[in-house]
């Protein structure tokens, strides 16, 4: 409005009372000359070239939002587990390695916010510190995937691995370390169909009332036959196969 009505801009310090909220002059101001701006003769201009900034970007780390972003896009994970790996590089880095090298991102997620986060915050140690190799969560995942080893057997496995016990097979690698805990343990699931409907068979005999509590519609009969062959098995029987066999036989 003033520049409208042919006035000059008087350049100020103004005061400003927040009571009345009006606006005072302290003192006038002139142009940068004023003020005494000139170069610093000890400084000479500062030029940063692109290439450099594009060569310091390449470097940088990956953000965790951006790291959570591509997991879920990647590797399907749930905005949990993505937020939740990303919270520690050397976590987030353990996850992808072992995650790319068993082709189960979400197993490998579970096994890394699960096993692996309880044994850290009960010893109270870092990932710099973790006693189970990604190479070896890894081989183990396989096992489970592949249906060598029950859920259950993993965590004897992985117990094993981690307290080195799987360190005496002196394996060439973790694979083979992995399989030479499996085999000294004992632990590979039973996958010979014509042993386990033989257990089945026996099982049956030998139960005869959850048979018929079972027949009557009762479910926790059906549990407990499950648990009879599992015992029988020596939890070596997969539980799948199980459930299978033992419904079409009793059907």
């Amino acid at each position: 409005e003033q520049i409208e009505d042919g006035y000059e801009i008087q350049q100020a310090t103004v005061l400003f009372n927040p009571d009345t909220g009006e606006t005072r002059a302290m003192r006038t101001k002139e142009d940068a000359a004023d003020y005494r701006y000139f170069p610093d003769p000890d400084l000479p201009p500062l030029v940063v070239a692109d290439s450099w900034v594009e060569q310091v970007k390449a470097e940088m780390p990956e953000l965790p939002r951006h790291m959570a972003a591509r997991f879920v896009e990647q590797y399907s994970l749930p905005e949990y587990d993505a937020t939740t790996l990303t919270q520690s590089q050397e976590m987030a880095a353990y996850f992808e390695r072992t995650a790319k090298a068993c082709g189960q991102a979400k197993l490998a997620s579970n096994w890394v916010m699960g096993e692996i986060s309880r044994r850290l915050n009960t010893e109270e140690i870092g990932m710099d510190a973790v006693k189970v190799s990604s190479d070896q969560l890894a081989a183990l995942i396989r096992r489970i995937s592949d249906g060598t080893i029950s859920n259950n057997a993993a965590k004897q496995v992985f117990e094993a691995l981690w307290t080195g016990e799987g360190k005496n097979a002196e394996a060439a690698d973790a694979a083979a370390a992995v399989d030479a805990v499996i085999e000294a343990k004992g632990l590979k699931q039973m996958n010979d169909t014509g042993a386990l409907e033989k257990i089945i068979d026996e099982v049956i005999a030998a139960n005869p009332g959850n048979v018929e509590q079972y027949k009557a519609g009762k479910d926790k009969a059906f549990n407990a036959l499950v648990g009879q062959v599992m015992k029988a098995s020596k939890g070596k029987a997969n539980p799948a196969q199980v459930n299978e066999l033992l419904k079409a036989k009793l059907a």
